[in-house]
């Protein structure tokens, strides 16, 4: 199977950032192959509009919204390899849902404010384990109001 064949496989799963898919090939580059070919393959799927780092991070903040906050997808996008100015515009759409979310997250799981500190610091860790900001999990353990 020859570099593209195995690109267009990968990319017919799933989305892919460039950085992910060129770890990818790497890993599977044939000793005669060079690495040089991964960029210039990587370049021509760009063109092709079959690759979009733009993609992946819509298609990433699409597929945890509901359940992770900003902080933890701006994590996941930048440990794929997304460009900053990509990474920028999805997390600050993200940001936007996130006290909504968060409240129904804490719903499902909660559903009733914290009697003790205990439980008060039980619910923020979960929140915050699940990649929201600081400000909202206060905002939505405390119990406060928009």
């Amino acid at each position: 199977m020859n570099l593209r064949e195995r690109a267009m496989n990968y990319l017919a799963r799933r989305e892919h950032s460039r950085a992910e898919l060129a770890r990818k090939l790497a890993r599977k580059l044939a000793p005669h192959e060079e690495a040089d070919a991964i960029d210039a393959l990587l370049d021509q799927l760009e063109q092709e509009n079959l690759l979009s780092n733009s993609r992946y991070a819509e298609a990433l903040a699409h597929s945890r919204a509901g359940r992770h906050g900003s902080v933890r997808l701006k994590s996941e996008l930048r440990e794929k390899g997304v460009p900053e100015a990509i990474l920028a515009e999805v997390v600050g759409q993200a940001r936007d849902a996130d006290l909504a979310t968060a409240r129904a997250v804490w719903l499902k799981k909660f559903g009733e404010p914290p009697v003790a500190a205990k439980d008060r610091a039980k619910q923020q860790r979960f929140l915050l384990g699940r990649g929201f900001p600081v400000d909202v999990v206060r905002r939505v353990v405390g119990g406060e109001e928009d």
